[in-house]
């Protein structure tokens, strides 16, 4: 792998917890992933920092003074640059049991109570790094597959001018050129 595609796939978690201990003890558990973990002591600045860059997951706190952690993930649902991205509600044990409903009808793919078990946060965030990175190559597959698609456009339409022009075309360089359509067609199979 490349190291432009090592940067582009490195994929950012965004924690968000008011308190020290939380964002200590995240950090110490999903530090093994090399991944960039930005932190966020609460909803606002959990905001600010999504606007500011992508996200691949957030690990979010109920909790929290201010703009709880429903507020934070309904906001964070309603903007088109954030709406995808997969929140995992982190909760202490003594909290609601309503929490989780609320948590999953406010947007959120995964609930978890405090403490939770190191290995299956480490192991959850892992599925979801995998999930991001498929999209993105997803989306360059698909921008690749669209650039391909123009340009089999353009020149069959460069070949068309040609066919329709007064002169006769010359058969060579018909040939050559069908070649090439032939192979940026073949370019895309699997």
């Amino acid at each position: 792998m490349s190291a432009e595609a090592t940067t582009i796939e490195r994929a950012s978690i965004l924690l968000v917890d008011d308190m020290e201990d939380n964002l200590i003890a995240l950090e110490a558990v999903l530090g093994s992933l090399n991944e960039p973990l930005v932190r966020a002591r609460s909803g606002e600045e959990a905001m600010k920092a999504l606007l500011r860059q992508q996200f691949a997951l957030i690990l979010l706190d109920v909790r929290m003074p201010g703009m709880d952690g429903f507020e934070t993930a309904a906001n964070i649902k309603r903007l088109d640059q954030t709406k995808d991205v997969p929140i995992i509600f982190l909760t202490g044990a003594e909290d609601d049991s309503g929490y989780a409903f609320r948590g999953y009808a406010t947007g959120a793919a995964d609930y978890l109570t405090k403490p939770f078990d190191p290995w299956v946060l480490r192991a959850k965030v892992t599925v979801f790094l995998d999930l991001h990175r498929k999209n993105l190559q997803l989306e360059r597959l698909l921008a690749q597959e669209q650039s391909d698609y123009e340009e089999v456009n353009a020149r069959l339409a460069e070949l068309e001018e040609q066919l329709d022009g007064d002169e006769p075309p010359d058969l060579d360089t018909l040939r050559n050129r069908i070649r090439e359509l032939r192979q940026l067609l073949d370019r895309g199979r699997p």
